[in-house]
């Protein structure tokens, strides 16, 4: 009898030890899971929304340290030498998301690649870059032509709107 508890207790032991080890690879913060919504856990996460900036999303991590609350943005290309813009963006877009939903300003969130993770500070300046770009999507919704905003062809190639594009680069 004793044995077998002592058995049971080395395998709770074991588990639990690969479980930090996983968790600490994942990228994400320490602290406590308050918002899922990769799919790994059932049901997906309701959408984080801001009336007053008409903006929606739905980060694939919230992990509460403390008091902060800070977004994980998982991504599952290479790593490049610095996040992309974009990602920093929609990690922007998360920050302010959670700031509104949760009434705490996340000090920083984070865009996990697969080889590595990328802490990214939550600064007014990031903030304001953010409503810059907003504004500029909206206006561009309203506008009748809109010019190509990249000069990569991989980017053309994936363009859910190709077909209809005069200025096609792939």
């Amino acid at each position: 009898m004793f044995l077998a508890a002592f058995v049971l207790l080395l395998f709770a032991l074991a588990l639990w030890l690969l479980g930090r080890r996983r968790y600490r690879a994942s990228g994400l913060p320490a602290g406590r899971l308050i918002y899922v919504d990769t799919g790994a856990f059932g049901r997906l996460a309701e959408p984080l929304f801001s009336d007053a900036h008409r903006l929606t999303g739905k980060p694939d991590y919230l992990v509460q340290d403390g008091d902060d609350i800070v977004p994980v943005e998982v991504k599952t290309s290479r790593a490049p030498d610095a996040p992309f813009d974009s990602h920093v963006m929609q990690l922007a877009a998360y920050c302010l998301l959670v700031h509104e939903t949760y009434g705490a300003r996340p000090p920083y969130g984070i865009v996990k690649y697969p080889e590595r993770a990328f802490a990214v500070d939550y600064t007014p300046e990031l903030e304001s870059a953010l409503l810059e770009t907003l504004a500029a999507m909206r206006a561009g919704r309203r506008a009748r032509e809109l010019s190509r905003s990249h000069n990569e062809p991989i980017r053309c190639q994936h363009c859910g709107v190709r077909n209809a594009c005069e200025q096609d680069i792939g």
